[in-house]
Parts: C-alpha cells; structure tokens; sequence
C-alpha cells in the first residue's frame, strides 16, 4: 500500500483526528459526503483536498486544529458590510481546498501539498477561544483558502464559541455537500460566500469545481432565514471581468435570492499560476457595479479599492451616509438599525464592539516605519508574544494622521485607514522584534515577511510558484 501522506508537511501528517459526512465502501475504502466531489478513497490514499485520508478503512482529516496563524482583522476584511461594521474579529485559516483555483491567493497553504511546516501552527478549540475572549474579540472567522475542508475543527470550535457569547463567520467560495451545510447552520451566524461565476464552464476550466451546487449551497444558507448573508464576486483579469458576466451573478441574486443581499464585486491581483495579467481594472468595477443597482440590486460594493465611495453604504430612503468606509476600517452613522435622519429601518446588523481593555503603557519603545505602497495598502504585525504594540498612521513628513491604535494580539492587520496616510509608525517593546509581512488584498494570508524578501511588484505577492524539477 502506498501510503500518500508522504510528501506532506510533517506538521500536517503527523496527527490525525476523525473526519465527518463518509462511509465505508468495502475493501477498505471510504466515501467521503463532505463536498460535491463524493471522493471514493482506497486505504492510505487522500481525497482531492489532499487532507483527508483513508486510514485503514476509516476517513480521517489531517488538518483538525491545524492553522495559519490567527490574526485580528475586521468584519471588512471578510466582504461583509450589513453586519457590525467595524467590529473585530479573529480570522482562522486552514490548510487544503475542494478546488484548485489556478488563480488561488492562498495558494500555500489552500494546496497541501505546497503547505510548509513553518507556516502551519497547531489550536485546539479551547486556545481559539480563550484567545478571542482575551483579546475582546466578539467574532471567529473561518476564512483564507476556505474553511469547508476544516469542517471538524469549525464545527468544534464554532460550538464552543457560541457557548462564550461568540459570533462566527464562515467565508467560502462553498464547494460542498448538503449535509455539511445542515450542520454548519447549526453554528455560523454570518455567511460570506464567494460566486466565481455563472458561467459553468468558468468552474470546470479555472476552479476544479462544478456552478451548481455552489449555487444550491448558497440557495440552501438563503432559505434558512436565520443566518447573515453577503455574495461576492472575484473579478479575475481576463476571465470574467465584463459587464455580461458580472450581471449574470446580479440577475441570478434578484431571481432566486433578493435585491437586499449585499453584493461585491472584489479586485483580483494575480498570483499563483495565473500571473501573465495585471489587477482586474477600478473602472470596470465601477461599472458593474452601476449596472447591477440599475438592475435592481439595493446594495451593492466593490472590493480591494481603496478612495472609492462605492464601498459606503448611504440610507436608500433620504441618502444619509449610513457607513464610511475607507480600506477595511467603518465609521458608523446610525441609531441602531435605523437611519438617524429619516428613521428608515435599515438592513445592517448594529453591533456594540466589547469593551476593549486599557493597552499597558510601554514605557521604553523601539519604532519602525512602513510605507504603502502602489496596490499595497495593509501589512500584518506579528510578534512571538502578546504584547502591546502602538500604531499611528503618518502622512509623508511622518506627521500623524488620524488617532492612534493598538493592538496586544501575536498578529493583527494594519490597513490604511486615512486618505492621507501613506505610512505608519509602530511603536514595540525593546524586546520584541515584529515581523512585518504585505497584504496585497484582504483575502490575501502572506507567508513571507519583509525582513526575508521584498516583491518588486505592487501586483503580484511572494512567494512565486516554482516550476517543479524534473527527476
């Protein structure tokens, strides 16, 4: 029997845990229900997302637990505008995929195979969630390469958080089974869920996957009611960045979902196997968008665009401006849910962020400088404990703009959130040395941090896939 775990991080093959949604098929093979795939696996062999496997007869799944590091965002970063704005949360990602995306930015660790033991970190549930208590985090995010291969662990940990008075927030291109679905309503509050395409053939060639049932799936999380929902739209270069193809997706949304389901249209930058392109152009999203509220979308985003009021959300009733947005930060303009001038009731979810403690004052401070770049507007901090690290955006005589933040978490997200800010400075413990790393879009985890290699490029990340040897 050959066994495939071989060529697997050893962080990710070295410990198991029992997997979900299969059954036995004879002959020591297993089916697993999880995705549409139904993938049949004989003994020691792993399903398509490369991190569940056959172990003598029974399914298990490699990644229970398994992680990219868990880092502060907000709610924005998530595609999600009509539920708390601003509000933090704590974005988790796994390794492995349903699809193989050849425009993936989350290439690393969404292909196991490609995964690094140094990018991969090991939670339980009660970690995640002791930490975002800690932290005064109200929300997890099951986000990055896609969380539907983590089903376990999301399952596990959502369960728990809720006990704790936690939201969760599950953010998909949802390329999975019924069943799955069922048990994730059970859990997830808030749903932002990715529509590549009308287009099947779009699926077939680029993603791996099949339309239909993602589209079931997002019928099925629509018709339960309870839960949030927001639909987004990646906007690949070349691919399916014209106006026909983005108003499928607004059309399909009016029949079948309604005209209040947020909807965004996200900037591509390229990356993985698909970098012969540049970003997908501002302009065309502009467009788009225009054109799905023309045909009866009520709210509708363009996404990874910085200085563009398309992503504000103003009151359909008198055009108050409801939420600024600029990057990935809100500042919020209502009472409630409603509008404070005409009263309207609005469709956004308010939010009351916890109370977040008082930041121990660093007496003695070292400081480093970033500036943005191009494209490049956000960076992750990450530091080798909690510790308390101040923040105050600059303009580019390093003058402040806008107040000063912190943050205590061993990685968070700074995005520019000023128009006049083309930097920041961040103030550290002596002792403390942060790792600075790019974030070329909001769906983007990097893996490489700037002290190890800078991109030439405000386009395209590192790492670059390598072509493999030939033996």
């Amino acid at each position: 029997m050959t066994d495939k775990r071989s060529g697997l991080a050893p962080t990710l093959a070295g410990t198991s845990h029992p997997a979900r949604l299969w059954e036995p098929l004879g002959d020591q093979r297993v089916q697993c229900h999880l995705s549409p795939r139904e993938c049949k696996i004989p003994e020691g062999g792993l399903g398509f997302c490369g991190v569940r496997y056959n172990d003598g007869g029974k399914l298990v799944t490699l990644n229970y637990g398994k992680s990219v590091p868990m880092t502060q965002e907000t709610i924005e970063t998530e595609a999600v505008y009509h539920y708390a704005p601003g509000a933090h949360i704590l974005s988790m990602g796994n390794i492995g995929c349903m699809m193989k995306c050849d425009f993936c930015h989350n290439w690393q660790t969404s292909q196991a195979r490609l995964a690094r033991d140094q990018d991969i970190v090991a939670y339980t549930p009660e970690q995640v969630v002791e930490y975002a208590l800690r932290h005064d985090i109200g929300i997890l995010s099951w986000t990055y390469n896609d969380p539907v291969v983590w089903h376990e662990f999301v399952i596990d940990t959502a369960r728990l958080g809720r006990k704790h008075g936690l939201k969760n927030l599950f953010k998909s291109a949802f390329y999975i089974g019924p069943r799955a679905v069922d048990e994730l309503l059970e859990v997830i509050d808030i749903f932002s869920l990715s529509l590549k395409s009308m287009t099947a053939e779009h699926y077939r060639r680029y993603t791996g996957g099949t339309l239909q049932p993602v589209l079931d799936a997002i019928l099925q999380v629509y018709r339960a009611k309870g839960p949030h929902l927001e639909i987004s739209n990646l906007c690949v270069t070349e691919r399916n960045d014209t106006l026909e193809e983005s108003l499928k997706v607004a059309h399909w949304m009016l029949e079948h979902l309604d005209a209040e389901v947020p909807l965004h249209y996200v900037r591509f930058h390229p990356d993985y196997k698909y970098t012969h392109v540049g970003r997908t152009s501002i302009p065309f999203l502009e467009e788009a968008r225009l054109a799905a509220i023309e045909a009866g979308m009520k709210y509708v985003y363009v996404g990874n665009v910085y200085d563009t009021p398309s992503v504000n959300t103003t009151c359909p009733g008198c055009g108050e401006l409801l939420v600024e947005r600029y990057g990935l930060t809100a500042r919020v303009n209502l009472d409630g849910n409603r509008c404070p001038k005409c009263a309207l009731v609005t469709p956004i979810v308010p939010w009351v962020q916890p109370v977040r403690r008082a930041a121990a004052e660093v007496i003695e401070t070292v400081e480093l400088r970033h500036d943005f770049r191009g494209g490049v507007q956000a960076i992750h901090i990450e530091q080798d404990r909690e510790s308390t690290v101040h923040y105050q955006f600059i303009d580019a005589t390093g003058a402040a703009v806008g107040l000063p933040a912190s943050s205590s978490c061993t990685r968070f997200m700074i995005s520019k959130a000023y128009a006049g800010a083309t930097g920041v400075r961040v103030s550290h413990a002596p002792d403390v040395v942060p790792r600075v790393f790019e974030v070329f879009d909001r769906a983007h985890f990097p893996t490489v941090d700037l002290a190890t290699a800078v991109s030439t490029s405000d386009e395209r990340p590192l790492p670059l896939l390598m072509p493999r040897a030939r033996p």
